[in-house]
């Protein structure tokens, strides 16, 4: 049973690392956004790329490493009930981060580096508008696959 004990830490650290950071950088992200500077939206956007690389990231490894290694050693099958919407929810929370939020950073990234003056521009807004939507958007599948795994319905 210490394997399964040890896949369990490692399962809820990932959880911890994975929501703690798209929640925080949200908030902040959200405040610098409004603060405007580009100075401070540059170095914010910094953040968005760093913190993903180590928190988002490897909280994702630890979750999925983890949480297989428990279903199989518990004889869990993968493709049913609550572990299947489980996956099915965290996927679909994966791909709009992979497909809609990456490149909305990559582009905020560039324009980062080459704001002048005192205006960011309407692009960064903009786009800083649609990552904040569609980060809530990708929060909500990540809150459900979290309430599935802990509740576990039938």
């Amino acid at each position: 049973m210490p394997y399964y004990d040890i896949a369990k830490f490692l399962h809820i650290t990932g959880i911890a690392m994975l929501m703690g950071n798209i929640t925080v950088t949200a908030i902040w992200k959200f405040f610098a956004d409004r603060d405007g500077r580009p100075e401070v939206l540059g170095f914010a956007q910094k953040l968005v790329t760093y913190t993903d690389w180590s928190m988002t990231f490897w909280g994702v490894v630890l979750i999925m490493g983890s949480g297989y290694f428990m279903a199989i050693y518990a004889h869990i099958p993968l493709l049913d009930g609550w572990l299947l919407w489980s996956q099915v929810l965290f996927v679909s929370a994966g791909l709009i981060w992979l497909i809609v939020l990456v490149p909305i950073q990559i582009r905020q990234a560039k324009l980062a580096l080459a704001f002048s003056g005192d205006d960011v521009g309407a692009t960064y807004r903009k786009l800083s508008r649609r990552w904040i939507i569609w980060g809530l958007i990708s929060t909500g599948p990540l809150v459900g696959a979290t309430w599935l795994m802990i509740a576990k319905p039938s």
